[in-house]
């Protein structure tokens, strides 16, 4: 069940803006539901309209407030598009939380078709590279830009993952290199590791679990919220969040 939002705008997150990929659902839904609560205003990423307006539907319905953009990362050109757009009506962008995701295949290496590889490095990796280019210059404008991706305990490499375990890998080392490079600004980049958790990608993986088995999206909220504070001063870490929940 949905916690109330709080009432007017004194939550730990009054006043920013933050962009959330992958919103319609899952721990992107439990994230941009947490920050609205906060007193976030949230721009919803997905590419279900329908999905994304049910949940501003609820945002709006707790006192929150949302914009919705239904689009697909991989396409060329989207992601400048929103970058533009945020640029447009409020010039800058507090905190981006880089959570779409797919899972591919759970197969041997050799057996991967090239499309299903291509699909998973577009969404996992390169699309949150092209979040970071054309989103910095905002992270940037704003007193305390966070960048806050999703990544997995896979990434070390395991059996039979190897487009997501590759790309998720490959997204550590992305994140922590930007993370670098931003070090003396006001900007920090981490990536979450949520552990097992109750999301549609989890239940693809392994259909014979049950779902109540582990904790629901809504268990990773504080998690996200934390790394998206100004006060918060971490970057370049990989944040477990078994280990904080």
């Amino acid at each position: 069940m949905t916690e109330p939002f709080s009432p007017g705008g004194d939550g730990r997150l009054a006043g920013r803006i933050a962009l959330i990929t992958g919103a319609s659902r899952g721990i992107g839904r439990a994230v941009a539901l947490g920050y609205a609560r906060e007193g976030a205003h949230v721009i919803l990423v997905a590419r279900t309209q329908a999905a994304l307006e049910e949940l501003d539907d609820e945002i709006r319905a707790g006192g929150g407030r949302a914009s919705l953009v239904p689009a697909d990362l991989t396409e060329p050109g989207v992601i400048d598009r929103i970058g533009g757009a945020v640029y447009q009506r409020w010039g800058r962008l507090d905190i981006l939380v880089g959570n779409a995701g797919t899972l591919g295949v759970l197969t041997p290496v050799p057996d991967v078709a090239p499309d299903v590889w291509d699909q998973v490095i577009a969404l996992n990796l390169t699309a949150n590279w092209r979040l970071i280019r054309s989103l910095d210059p905002l992270l940037r404008a704003a007193d305390a830009g966070r960048a806050i991706f999703v990544t997995s305990g896979v990434s070390t490499g395991r059996a039979y993952w190897g487009p997501y375990a590759v790309s998720k890998a490959a997204l550590e080392t992305l994140v922590r290199t930007y993370a670098a490079e931003i070090a003396k600004t006001a900007i920090r980049a981490n990536l979450i590791d949520p552990g097992a958790t109750r999301t549609r990608m989890r239940g693809d993986a392994y259909p014979g679990e049950d779902p109540g088995s582990v904790k629901p999206p809504e268990a990773l909220t504080e998690v996200f919220v934390a790394l998206a504070l100004p006060e918060c001063t971490r970057n370049g870490e990989v944040v477990r969040a078994d280990d904080v929940t």
